[in-house]
């Protein structure tokens, strides 16, 4: 038995990303100290009602505690607190904040948050996205791309499905049109908040084909509880001919709408 089998017990979505086991590793021991901690505390209690019931102490005792288990205990409880935060809990947050991926092979995409959906842009066949700007959102482009940007020429927008390849780091930047909401990949073990007029970013590394729901973790309004996108992992040959494809199509219609622009500049 491992330390983190305590959370398939309890129910987590099973990870499906390259640091995932760490974080599940630092929730197991989270959790085992969370157990340990109910225990506890519910055999003091138990004991503390027998004990000190009203029909066997008629008297107040005004004095009070006069032993230091208790102060004994609540250090202890820090102390185990500040080894979680400090050895595991810090380390892989600056990891994660720091150590963006550098391959050729990273994808790069943006996620677009509002109410209550998730609009997500692909850069195509380019591998660049282009520049975006939220005074450009309109409902034909609901993203704000640049549409002369020539990075954006291939763009494509994907509403609903994150579709990604298996065995490739993926870095996503994440906005929001109106509200705070919050970009909740359970099984990458990966969420990141959506700011109106703030450009954050998170990255992962899926290593399981399959598919989920992104739920928001931010509660953002009465359609919150809908506000629900698919997760899909496929292997890479299938992932870069339906990039290729959603590539080519996107670029056929950036061609169209650009072909006034340019003839009356």
């Amino acid at each position: 038995m491992s330390v983190s089998d305590i959370n398939t017990w309890i129910g987590i979505t099973q990870n499906a990303s390259e640091h995932g086991g760490l974080v599940d590793h630092m929730l197991g021991f989270v959790h085992w100290f969370m157990l340990a901690l109910f225990v506890g505390w519910s055999i003091f209690l138990i004991i503390a009602f027998t004990r000190f019931r009203q029909t066997k102490n008629a008297k107040a005792d005004y004095y009070g505690v006069r032993g230091h288990a208790s102060t004994h205990i609540e250090i202890g409880v820090v102390v185990v607190e500040a080894i979680l935060l400090l050895g595991f809990a810090f380390p892989l947050w600056s990891r994660q904040a720091d150590d963006f991926p550098t391959s050729p092979d990273t994808i790069k995409m943006r996620a677009l948050g509002e109410k209550f959906l998730w609009n997500f842009q692909y850069p195509g066949d380019d591998l660049m996205l282009s520049t975006w700007n939220m005074k450009g959102i309109s409902p034909a482009n609901v993203t704000g791309r640049d549409l002369l940007d020539p990075n954006g020429k291939d763009d494509f927008i994907n509403p609903g499905t994150m579709k990604l390849p298996v065995g490739r780091p993926v870095i996503v930047d994440v906005a929001s049109k109106d509200v705070i909401h919050n970009l909740a990949l359970v099984p990458m073990r990966s969420a990141q908040d959506a700011i109106p007029g703030v450009k954050a970013h998170m990255w992962f590394k899926p290593v399981k084909t399959g598919t989920w729901d992104i739920i928001c973790g931010q509660l953002c309004g009465p359609g919150h509880a809908q506000m629900k996108a698919v997760l899909e992992v496929v292997e890479g040959k299938e992932f870069d001919e339906w990039a290729k494809e959603q590539s080519a199509s996107a670029a056929a219609k950036s061609a169209a709408l650009n072909a006034p622009v340019a003839a009356a500049q």
